[in-house]
């Protein structure tokens, strides 16, 4: 299986300097690419294959205009205009939107490197054209290691290193037993082998106390451009700079919170060695539309939640099944199989009409998780 690694950059000015032209030139093949694509789809052309408008890019940067294109290595072309063509193509076989063009000011910097040139020594890396680069972390990627998909990106405030790595799956002996995963806002997680529910780490004082001082900032900054407008557009003075800037640490912080949280609750989970975990599968693209929970949701990061378990569950040999989402597990009875006809948002203790049994109903969906039939289940590659 392959471990994706991801690291902290910690390049000098002139590094970080040539960090974000590659990423405009990888921007730049890439807007250049979906132009083609549009163009050709306009004219009632076929799909031109990545292989073909590769070949246009070798005569292109010998001439004047994009000579400039020749102080950059050519993976970053090649592999942007690879990407645009595969979005292309699921677009085409509709299983993805439409690509869209990249911009400057909104788009995120990142660009690719070549398996076969990028280097690891040290708690260095090196990139081709740019040089030796330090990394946070000095023996978290292996050296000489056959490499995978390496992908230099930028977050807003630091430069990353992620690479795959072919690795052995790990042999774990499991336990025989399935469990079910009840996910929602109440608690992030509720599972049918633990006692106590993984509670919601928005509401802790930490991510609250952070929140109000995100407010705080972005109220601050808003009144600094109504303060600096000119007509109908808006001043940018180095005030503004800086309270965007730590608008943007804010963000990261909350991001790093959240995140380090949902890997200690996976970890815990997968630590308990089940052969089996069931999770419920949420539609989040339908449940985002309340703008009453949307918000709520998106922090809870339910879909990402799902993809750690997801892959280290495969990582111990355990088997991942996601539910069907019509499945009612909230209305099952777990104690005798009673279904339920109705059962409110509101009501936070599921109580059986034929049995008289009453249990949380978190704690209850979950139970009924752990016994979801075989004959039902969808299997997660």
């Amino acid at each position: 299986m392959i471990l994706a690694l991801k690291v902290r950059l910690e390049p000098n000015k002139k590094q970080l300097s040539k960090l974000f032209q590659s990423a405009g030139v990888a921007r730049w093949a890439y807007n250049w690419t979906l132009a083609k694509q549009e163009e050709n789809l306009k004219n009632g052309g076929k799909f031109i294959k990545d292989g073909d408008l590769r070949k246009e890019l070798t005569p292109l940067k010998q001439t004047e205009e994009y000579k400039w294109l020749g102080n950059y290595s050519n993976n970053i072309t090649k592999q942007a205009v690879k990407d645009v063509c595969d979005a292309y193509y699921m677009f085409f076989k509709k299983l993805s939107d439409k690509p869209k063009f990249k911009s400057r000011k909104k788009g995120t910097p990142k660009f690719y490197q070549d398996t076969e040139k990028i280097k690891f020594k040290d708690g260095k890396v090196r990139f081709e054209k740019i040089g030796w680069i330090r990394l946070s972390e000095k023996e978290r990627i292996p050296e000489n290691a056959r490499y995978k998909n390496p992908r230099v990106k930028f977050d807003g405030i630091h430069w990353y290193i992620s690479v795959g790595i072919e690795t052995e799956q790990e042999q774990v002996e499991l336990t025989g037993v399935s469990i079910g995963i009840d996910v929602g806002l109440k608690d992030l997680a509720v599972c049918s082998n633990i006692d106590n529910p993984f509670k919601n780490v928005n509401k802790t004082k930490k991510v609250k106390k952070l929140e109000k001082k995100l407010c705080r900032l972005q109220r601050k900054v808003s009144n600094k451009y109504e303060k600096n407008k000119e007509g109908r557009s808006y001043v940018k003075t180095n005030n503004i700079l800086k309270l965007e800037k730590n608008i943007r640490k804010v963000h990261k912080c909350l991001d790093n919170i959240r995140t380090d949280y949902r890997h200690k609750v996976t970890t815990e989970i997968v630590k308990t060695k089940p052969s089996r975990i069931v999770i419920e599968s949420l539609d989040v693209s339908s449940l985002m539309k309340n703008k009453h929970l949307s918000k709520s949701i998106q922090q809870q990061g339910l879909f990402e939640l799902s993809k750690l378990i997801q892959y280290k569950s495969k990582k111990q040999g355990t088997e991942f099944v996601k539910a069907d989402k019509w499945y009612p597990s909230s209305k099952i009875c777990s104690v005798c199989g009673h279904v339920k006809t109705k059962l409110l948002l509101s009501e936070r203790e599921f109580k059986c009409e034929c049995c008289g049994a009453v249990i949380d109903r978190d704690k209850n969906a979950s139970i009924n998780l752990s016994r979801y039939a075989v004959s039902k289940e969808t299997l997660v590659s």
